[in-house]
């Protein structure tokens, strides 16, 4: 199985509802947290909800 490894690097602040909770459920709570995930399409598309307020690498 494919991982990426998930970094916030812009702050939630004045951002939507849905937005923010995108951001609890990968498991970010502040800028610089990091998480690992496993790739899945329920991930494909949180990440466009919040791509501009994260890094996705590959690992």
């Amino acid at each position: 199985m494919k991982k990426v490894r998930i970094t916030q690097t812009r702050s939630a602040i004045r951002k939507s509802d849905v937005q923010k909770a995108t951001l609890v459920a990968l498991g970010l709570r502040r800028v610089g947290m990091t998480r690992e995930h496993t790739v899945t399409p329920q991930l494909d598309g949180m990440l466009k909800k919040v791509g501009f307020l994260v890094k996705v690498e590959a690992i």
